[in-house]
């Protein structure tokens, strides 16, 4: 088999915002829920949100579905909290004029003659500018309600979770702000959107990869951790999830060895057992043993390529009974027991 990747995530030390990205289908949302559950098992008060507009976070955790304000949605064993947030482009946009502007009313006329809907939805890149930039004000906001930097008040979540978009739109998403710089020579707006880089590519941040064992989910995932160290995004760890028991420990080797038996060898163990053996049965279970065989191979081979990125590999078994609040611990466990939380 190929050498083993290392299992152990660092714990994040001064991270606050842990950004969750993955190929649709690899269980990302999923595993951005663990991360919060996690962070809120240590005492911590944690933001968990969403971009997709899916509700993906409220079927994870069985609550109704989120609104675009901060809910509490769960707590942690020492006192901390989970927060759920469905970010939505008109929303952000409206509280953004409120508190940089102080529009007022004159918000709800602008949304009247429909310069709130052509901002969120037709002018190029502003609707990623708004949902990032409401995890950006949510990260930077302190209990005494003021966001500069000069205030000693306590900042009102200890990490932030984002449910990113997939990662064929996650250097898009994430370097949005830096197009827009590019746009806006000066004033607040750019201001602003330097600001929101400057988080993104601080020691502050991760951005955290979900794949799979399988060609496509990795590739995409040696793409999207190419694209995010060439835009200067800090890449933490890669997630492996519905990890095969015993593949990362070694035990698949057996696997491998139980492939070479023959059908005369394995006829005469099953008939010692006492079962009634066919021909067709033998067959069978051969054709099963060697596709598992072939199958630990490729997946060895994956984790291989993943181990070559340099970045902590951490996995998530595959649980036979789907996801729901009690699963989501068990995961959130696995994740801490791995490093992902400090």
């Amino acid at each position: 088999m190929p050498s083993r990747p290392r299992l152990r995530a660092p714990g994040w030390p001064g991270v606050r915002l842990h950004i969750v990205t993955g190929k649709g289908g690899t269980g990302k949302t999923t595993v951005a829920a663990a991360m919060a559950v996690a962070l809120a098992a240590t005492g911590k008060r944690v933001l968990l949100a969403e971009v997709e507009d899916r509700q993906g976070i409220s079927q994870t955790f069985d609550v109704p579905p989120l609104p675009p304000t901060e809910v509490r949605i769960g707590g942690g064993a020492r006192g901390g909290e989970v927060y759920g947030l469905a970010v939505d482009a008109k929303a952000a946009l409206m509280e953004y004029l409120q508190l940089f502007y102080k529009l007022g009313r004159a918000g709800g006329v602008l949304e009247r003659f429909g310069a709130i809907d052509f901002a969120t939805t037709i002018a190029p890149g502003v609707r990623d500018v708004l949902l990032i930039g409401r995890i950006y004000e949510a990260s930077r906001r302190r209990e005494d309600a003021k966001h500069h930097r000069h205030s000693t008040a306590p900042l009102v979540y200890d990490a932030i979770v984002l449910d990113a978009p997939p990662t064929g739109r996650i250097g898009r998403f994430l370097s949005v702000g830096s197009e827009v710089a590019g746009l806006a020579k000066m004033g607040p707006i750019r201001s602003q959107a330097d600001s929101l880089t400057e988080v993104l590519r601080s020691a502050a941040t991760r951005v955290h990869v979900v794949t799979l064992l399988e060609d496509m989910p990795v590739q995409e995932t040696l793409d999207a951790v190419a694209e995010l160290r060439n835009l200067g995004m800090p890449v933490g760890a890669i997630v492996v999830n519905q990890v095969r028991s015993g593949l990362l420990a070694g035990e698949a080797d057996a696997a491998i060895d139980l492939a070479e038996v023959s059908a005369e060898v394995l006829t005469a163990d099953l008939q010692r057992v006492g079962l009634d053996v066919t021909p067709h049965l033998v067959t069978g279970l051969l054709s099963q043993v060697r596709a598992h065989r072939e199958q630990v191979e490729v997946e060895g081979e994956q984790l291989a390529v993943l181990a070559h990125l340099g970045q902590p590999v951490v996995a998530v078994p595959a649980l036979l009974d789907g996801i729901d609040p009690d699963a989501l611990r068990e995961i959130a466990d696995i994740l801490a027991d791995q490093g992902m939380v400090s």
